[in-house]
């Protein structure tokens, strides 16, 4: 699929803050949004605006009962971003911080004994969580090994070591190191042919800025992501819990609510923030698609970004114009190979004639921002069965353009023949 076209492009850049310049160092191309993507101007100004606000939510005042309205409407946007089967959304402080409750919850909450089964692709958020509230817990963890030529974990390897024991498994949406995306339909498919009570929860953080999400259809417990990865801001995180986890044992005040997952006051800005990204979508969406219908205009949206994205990382591995790409350049290593169908806006990759952190730095200084993955406890999971020591992550999302990709290229060029 072709790209965005020129006037839509425009469009939609102008709809983000510091596209093109960063307050700190100029001009700039950015290429790591899976380390935090651009922020919509909308977002700034909401946030401006509550930030002001002194009331909270729940007392019998005017500005108390704005507010419990916006939650709900938020909470209706979620809704309709997500696709859920019933169940619940609410926000935390961060997605590993909700990545780390729901899997808590669930461990904890689970009959006893048994085993709670990942994959070693996963973050280090769900990853660490589930072994540690397992040896807590008393039960087994069992380690599912992804595919070190695809960077992804299948159904398959899931179904191999699956028990009728295991209570709760976690499954990564996408990589945040390779880019590529597992089937989370199969793989909750395959855990509940086996343990069909288990518990299964999803790390969408990676995954939510490259469009389609469809809880409905993945038959789950948990889903959480970090808006700041998906045109909000930091500060919060949002998960969608079942009605199923809702019902096991909550760490809340004596006496509350029975159902509430919420702590504390939370931050309507964060709730009415996430209701401009689905705004946003939604405009994005109707650029795509004459129906009247928002969750119809949503998907239309992922659609066109899924598009858009391969059509940039196409170009990106295998040049534009003539331009080389990084596929051709030698000594190369591309993570999850070179043409992977199920890559979502990320190239990593590693020169074996240059290190990482140089290739950064010279991209850097050429204002390109990329970022270094090094073998360490973000991601040696996924590069120390590489023989790599540091890969270079370059990370694009739909506001990026066909053009910076051929900049991006020139100076590859450049820097890989003066290695």
């Amino acid at each position: 699929m072709p790209p965005f076209s020129p006037d839509l492009m425009s469009d939609v850049r102008a709809r983000f803050a510091h596209v093109d310049g960063c307050p700190f160092q100029g001009p700039r191309i950015f290429f790591e949004n899976a380390g935090g993507a651009l922020t919509l101007n909308s977002v700034v100004e909401t946030s401006a605006k509550f930030a002001a606000i002194p009331d909270n939510q729940g007392r019998d005042n005017p500005a108390a009962h704005a507010l419990v309205d916006l939650i709900a409407q938020s909470k209706a946007d979620m809704v309709d971003f997500f696709n859920p089967r019933g169940g619940q959304f609410f926000v935390g402080e961060s997605g590993t911080e909700l990545t780390f409750r729901l899997i808590r919850t669930a461990v904890m909450g689970a009959p006893e004994g048994g085993a709670v089964i990942g994959s070693t692709v996963e973050h280090p958020a769900s990853r660490s969580a589930a072994t540690h509230w397992a040896q807590i817990a008393g039960k087994d963890y069992i380690s599912v090994p992804h595919d070190d030529a695809t960077g992804s974990v299948s159904a398959e390897a899931y179904a191999a070591l699956m028990t009728p024991h295991v209570r709760v498994a976690t499954i990564l949406h996408t990589s945040p190191v390779t880019g590529i995306a597992n089937d989370v339909a199969s793989i909750a498919a395959a855990i509940r042919a086996v343990a069909p009570e288990a518990y299964i929860f999803v790390d969408g953080i990676q995954h939510a800025s490259h469009g389609h999400i469809d809880i409905a259809a993945y038959d789950i417990d948990g889903y959480v992501i970090s808006p700041y990865k998906a045109f909000s801001r930091h500060g919060y995180g949002v998960a969608w819990v079942s009605d199923r986890m809702t019902a096991l044992p909550l760490e809340q005040l004596a006496n509350g609510p029975r159902a509430h997952w919420e702590m504390g006051t939370r931050d309507t800005g964060a709730y009415a923030t996430f209701s401009d990204v689905v705004a946003y979508l939604n405009w994005l969406g109707a650029q795509h698609s004459d129906s009247d219908n928002r969750r119809t205009r949503l998907e239309a949206a992922g659609a066109a970004i899924h598009d858009h994205e391969q059509a940039l990382t196409q170009a990106m591995l295998h040049g534009t114009g003539n331009l080389p790409g990084l596929a051709e350049l030698p000594g190369i290593t591309i993570l999850g190979g070179i043409d992977n169908p199920a890559r979502e806006g990320l190239v990593c990759f590693a020169l074996n004639h240059l290190p990482a952190a140089e290739i950064v730095s010279a991209l850097n200084a050429q204002g390109i921002r990329t970022h270094v993955r090094k073998a360490d406890h973000y991601s040696g999971n996924i590069l120390n069965p590489l023989g790599l020591e540091a890969a270079v992550r370059v990370s694009m999302c739909h506001y990026n353009s066909v053009e910076e990709v051929s900049t991006f290229l020139g100076a590859m060029k450049d820097i890989a023949g003066a290695g």
